[in-house]
C-alpha cells in the first residue's frame, strides 16, 4: 500500500488526508516536552542531572465529508508499544474569537543582528542589522525570510482546507508520549466523517541527537554531533538577546535563510533541494563552527537548536496503479514524517552534558504530568520581531 501522492495521476482528490509528524527531542527540547521541566533546567545550570530524550506526535485528519451523524468523532488506534492506550481521540476544535488584542506600548527599541554560515569568522556583509523601530514603520529589509519558494509546497492538513478536521494532541487529552514508545506495527484511524484508514509502520522514531560544543582559540565554537543513520540532512540555529534590546540570530545555512520550512518536518526530496541550495547541511556532515562574533555578541543567553530531518512514509488506498496512464482516485492518503532535534545553551551548560545521556535515557518510561498548553508566538522571524516590538505572544 506504499504510495506517494501525486497530482499528475489523480482524477480527483482523496476523501481523507492524514498526517503523522513523529519527533525525538533531547537536551532542553526534551525539557519543554516533559523531560523534567524548569526543575531539570535549573538543576543542569547548577551542575545537576541531564534531561532524558522524549518523543512527540502530531496527528491531523482532514476530510471532505461532514459527520454522518452527531458531532465529529475520530480515533487513532495505536500499537501497544506506543504506550498511549488503545487509542487517542482526534478532536475537532471549536472555533472561537481570537484572544489577541492590539496593545499600546512604547516605541520599539533594539535591533536584530543576523549571522549565517559555518566558519570561525562571519562572511561578507554580516551581520545584517534590522532596526525594530524601522520595522514597526513598515521598513522591512528585503530577502530576510526563508520562503516556501525555495522548495515545492508540500500538502498540509488544516481545519481551513478540510470540511471536517480533527487533531491530537488537543484540549481533551494531552498524554505524554513515553520515552520508550514505539510506532512499529498496525495503525487504524476510524471516525464518522472519513473512510477507515489502516497501515503498518515499519519505521520507528529516530534516535536522539547527542553532541558537544567546544570553544576554540579566537572565540569560535565547534558544534559536533553523532551521525544518525536515518538523517537526510541537518540544520542548526542559535538565538539570544542582550539587555539593551538587541537580539542575535545565527543559522548554519551558507546563504541568508532563516525560519520558515526549516523549522518544520520536511520531506527527503525537499531536504535534498535545500542541501543543493546550501541551506541544509548534508547527512555526511557532523560538525559546524559558529562564528566567534556570535558568542562574543554580549547576549545574556544564547539558545542553540539542531534539527536532523528524517525519512518519510506514504500510504494510500487504493494503491497507485503502476501504469501512469490509469487515473488514480484514492479514498485516503497518509503521510508519516520523522525528525530529531536538540536544544542547548551555547554560553550556559555544556552542550555535551545537555545531550550525552539522551540516548541512554530513551528507555526510561517514568510517568509525567502533561504540561499546560501555552500561547505561542508566531513562528520564524515574524514571530520574533513581533515579540521584540511588543506585539505579545
Amino acid at each position: 500500500m506504499l504510495a506517494a501522492p501525486g497530482a499528475s495521476q489523480q482524477a480527483g482528490g482523496p476523501v481523507a488526508r492524514y498526517t503523522i509528524d513523529a519527533g525525538t527531542m533531547s537536551g532542553m527540547a526534551a525539557m519543554g516536552q516533559g523531560g523534567g521541566g524548569m526543575g531539570a533546567a535549573m538543576g543542569m545550570m547548577m551542575g545537576g542531572g541531564r534531561p532524558q530524550a522524549m518523543h512527540e506526535l502530531v496527528l491531523r485528519l482532514g476530510s471532505t465529508r461532514a459527520p454522518t451523524s452527531g458531532a465529529p468523532a475520530a480515533q487513532h488506534f495505536l500499537p501497544a508499544g506506543a504506550g498511549l492506550g488503545a487509542s487517542v481521540p482526534l478532536v475537532t476544535p471549536r472555533s472561537a474569537p481570537s484572544e489577541e488584542q492590539a496593545m499600546p506600548g512604547e516605541k520599539p527599541k533594539g535591533r536584530l543582528l543576523l549571522y549565517w554560515g559555518c566558519g570561525a569568522t562571519p562572511g561578507a556583509g554580516q551581520p545584517v542589522i534590522i532596526d525594530f523601530a524601522k520595522v514597526a514603520k513598515g521598513q522591512m529589509p528585503p530577502g530576510l525570510y526563508m520562503t516556501g519558494a525555495s522548495i515545492p509546497q508540500e500538502w498540509q492538513v488544516r481545519a481551513s482546507n478540510s470540511k471536517t478536521y480533527g487533531d491530537w494532541p488537543n484540549g481533551q487529552t494531552r498524554k505524554m508520549v513515553p520515552a520508550n514508545a514505539s510506532l512499529l506495527g498496525d495503525h487504524r484511524i476510524a471516525g464518522n466523517y472519513s473512510p477507515d484508514i489502516a497501515f503498518n509502520l515499519k519505521q520507528d522514531f529516530m534516535p536522539a541527537i547527542t553532541g558537544s560544543a567546544r570553544s576554540i582559540a579566537g572565540g569560535a565554537t565547534i558544534l559536533s554531533w553523532n551521525a544518525l543513520p536515518q538523517a537526510t540532512g541537518y540544520y542548526a540555529w542559535i538565538f539570544g538577546a542582550k539587555e539593551n534590546g538587541d537580539m542575535i540570530w545565527w543559522a548554519s545555512s551558507a546563504s541568508q535563510a532563516f525560519g520558515g520550512p526549516v523549522w518544520d518536518w520536511i520531506s527527503p526530496g525537499s531536504v535534498q533541494k535545500l542541501i543543493g541550495q546550501k541551506i541544509v547541511m548534508p547527512p555526511s556532515q557532523t560538525s559546524c563552527t559558529v562564528p566567534a562574533a556570535v558568542g562574543q555578541s554580549g547576549a545574556e543567553m544564547l539558545m542553540g537548536s539542531l534539527y536532523a530531518y528524517g525519512p518519510e512514509a506514504n500510504f494510500a488506498y487504493p494503491p497507485r496503479p503502476a501504469d501512469p496512464k490509469i487515473a488514480w482516485k484514492p479514498e485516503w492518503i497518509t503521510r508519516v514524517r520523522y525528525r530529531s532535534n536538540t536544544m542547548w545553551m551555547l554560553n550556559g551548560p555544556d552542550m555535551g552534558s545537555m545531550m550525552s545521556q539522551a540516548g541512554e535515557d530513551e528507555g526510561d518510561d517514568s510517568a509525567r504530568q502533561p504540561r499546560q498548553k501555552k500561547k505561542k508566538c508566531g513562528g520564524g522571524l515574524g514571530g520574533m520581531l513581533g515579540a521584540a516590538m511588543g506585539a505579545g505572544c
